[in-house]
Formats: C-alpha cells, sequence, structure tokens
C-alpha cells in the first residue's frame, strides 16, 4: 500500500467514525441534538410538562393507552368546557380534586395545567402512567395502607401536621419531584447544566434540585427533602437515581425508602421525553412508571409568592380549635 493510500484509508476510516457518532446521536426523526462543551446533549432551556394527561387512566379508556387525534380533540374541548363552567364558582370536582372547594380558585386566570394531552412518538396519551399496562397507580402494601391509616396526613394538631405545601417547604403534587409531575399551575423549570452539575429550578415554590453528575450517595444518615440525586450519561440519555428521602414527602404514601430512576432524553428542538420508575417496596407491591414530555417554553421563571411558615397556618389551626370546641358543646 502506498503512502497516499494508507492516508485514504485512514482519513475513510476517521470519517466514518465521525459519522457513525454522528449518526448515534440522531433521534429516529434524524435530528441531532445540540451539544455543551463536554459533548453531551444539551438540556438547557426553559421546560413546561403542564398537561391534562391524568396520572391515572380515567375508566373510560381502560385498555386504550393512546388516542386518536380527532379523540384527542374531542376530550380537550370537553376538558376546556369543564374549566369554563368552574369560572369564579367556588364549589366543583375540579376545585374538590384540587382540595380548594369552599374557598375556590378565584377564577381560571389563576389555572394554567394546560390544554392538551400528552404526545409521546406522534400520538397522544391516555394517562402519565405507561407501566403496569392498565395505566394505574400498583396496590399498596397492607402494611402501608395501615400506616397510611393511622398517620392520617389530614389533622389539625399542630403545623407540622400540616401539608409541606401549604407550609411554603415543597411546591404540591410533587412538582419538584422527583419523579416531577404535572400540577394545576406553575409547571416550568429551567434547566442549567455543566458537566459536573444539573440544577433544576421548580418555577413552583422556587424549588431546586441539584444533581450531582458522576458522583456516590451520600450515606444513609444524610438525608434530603428532594432526595439524593446522582445523575450519569447513557448514550444521549441523562440518567438520574435519587435516594436519601426523608420520612415527611410522603410521595403518594411512600416511605423514605422511595427510590427514584429518572431518564431525559432530548427527541427534538423542543421536546424533552420524561421516564421515571417509582420504586418503593415498602409502600407499593410492584415498581411503576411514568412517561411524558417536557415542552420548551417561553421565559422567565417567576418568583412564586409563597413563603415558609404561611400566615394563614394560624387560621387553619385556629378554625379546627373552634370546630372541636363546638363538637364538645
Amino acid at each position: 500500500m502506498t503512502r497516499n493510500n494508507l492516508r485514504c484509508a485512514v482519513c475513510i476510516g476517521a470519517l466514518a467514525v465521525l459519522f457513525g457518532a454522528a449518526l448515534a446521536g440522531q433521534t429516529s426523526s434524524g435530528w441531532t441534538p445540540p451539544r455543551t462543551p463536554d459533548g453531551h446533549p444539551d438540556l438547557q432551556g426553559i421546560w413546561t410538562n403542564a398537561t391534562i394527561t391524568p396520572l391515572e387512566r380515567p375508566p373510560q379508556f381502560a385498555n386504550k393507552p393512546t388516542m386518536t387525534d380527532a379523540e384527542a380533540a374531542a376530550f380537550e374541548k370537553v376538558s376546556a368546557k369543564e374549566l369554563a363552567d368552574v369560572d369564579g364558582k367556588s364549589e366543583s370536582p375540579l376545585l374538590a380534586a384540587a382540595g380548594s372547594n369552599g374557598t375556590g380558585g378565584y377564577n381560571i386566570l389563576f389555572i394554567d395545567r394546560g390544554s392538551e394531552l400528552a404526545r409521546v412518538d406522534g400520538v397522544k396519551r391516555t394517562s402519565l402512567i405507561i407501566d403496569p399496562p392498565d395505566g394505574k397507580v400498583p396496590p399498596m402494601t397492607p402494611e402501608a395502607r395501615q400506616h397510611y391509616r393511622m398517620e392520617g396526613f389530614g389533622r389539625f394538631d399542630s403545623v407540622k401536621d400540616r401539608p409541606l405545601s401549604e407550609r411554603c417547604l415543597l411546591g404540591f403534587g410533587s412538582t419538584s419531584g422527583p419523579p416531577m409531575l404535572p400540577v394545576l399551575y406553575n409547571n416550568n423549570y429551567q434547566i442549567v447544566q455543566t458537566a459536573d452539575s444539573i440544577v433544576i429550578l421548580v418555577e413552583m415554590v422556587h424549588d431546586a434540585r441539584i444533581i450531582r453528575m458522576n458522583a456516590t450517595h451520600a450515606p444513609p444518615s444524610v438525608r434530603q427533602w428532594l432526595g439524593d440525586s446522582v445523575g450519569h450519561w447513557e448514550g444521549d440519555t441523562l440518567v438520574v437515581d435519587t435516594t436519601n428521602f426523608t420520612n415527611k414527602t410522603h410521595f403518594r404514601g411512600t416511605s423514605e425508602n422511595l427510590h427514584v430512576i429518572e431518564r431525559f432524553t432530548r427527541t427534538s428542538p423542543n421536546t424533552i421525553l420524561y421516564r421515571a420508575t417509582i420504586d418503593d417496596p415498602s409502600t407499593f407491591t410492584k415498581q411503576w412508571t411514568l412517561e411524558y414530555p417536557f415542552n420548551a417554553t417561553k421565559g422567565p421563571i417567576y418568583e412564586y409568592a409563597c413563603h415558609e411558615g404561611n400566615y394563614a397556618e394560624a387560621d387553619i389551626l385556629g378554625g379546627a380549635r373552634k370546630k372541636d370546641t363546638e363538637a364538645t358543646k
């Protein structure tokens, strides 16, 4: 082989490697994600996971994980009417589900839950849960059910008995996660990324998740509100492993043994596909998995006017004491 032929062979080999790497970074649509200086997909920006797709599949969609666009349009139209009918009311099934019956949401200006079902792989989903296949949260263990009943989670004996979101300590509905679920409003997130750390700023209650890259978990004695999140890359997917929760978070009744694995994959210029698997043998009879998109949205992230302590706590507990007094008369 001549020197020139050898050089050509080397060049062709190098180009093949580069071309192969480029193809490996493409999505199924042929789109290649932008990359940070360290070569990983760039997840930075402001995103929203707002959607009217419910966590669990409604009975009318049993055995139907997806909808056609025509079916979705009809469902979304009914959902929009239901929301409009709530405007100015203090009592409704929607407000009851949000825990606001009796006080109301003032008007629909304060509700920003999105207007569409979540679209994944080109089709719209009927539930955020994709496993189990029925789209339902698995049953709790007998021990967890008993603990949940005894714990109450609806007591008014002390400020510490009240929900963390009511005390402005964490956003309600697991909006900060993990897993990071959509709620009635403020479903916006800002991702800032370096080689060593990734920060997810949550608009609701200005929570901030810090993901330490390629690290080891803190000792079991170190417990945190949002758990201890450690990340690594598997190809073009960011995988975040979170343990070390406190015994106060109680995501759907979970214990401090909760273990969440999240996967973030940028699939288009405007979409991050988010998947989270929840594992807590102390609470659920099996693991379960959620999947839905985070869509690009205009900023900025606004300050959430919630403050630790919440001045309304005195009124909440005072009202409970008055009811106790009336009950004894």
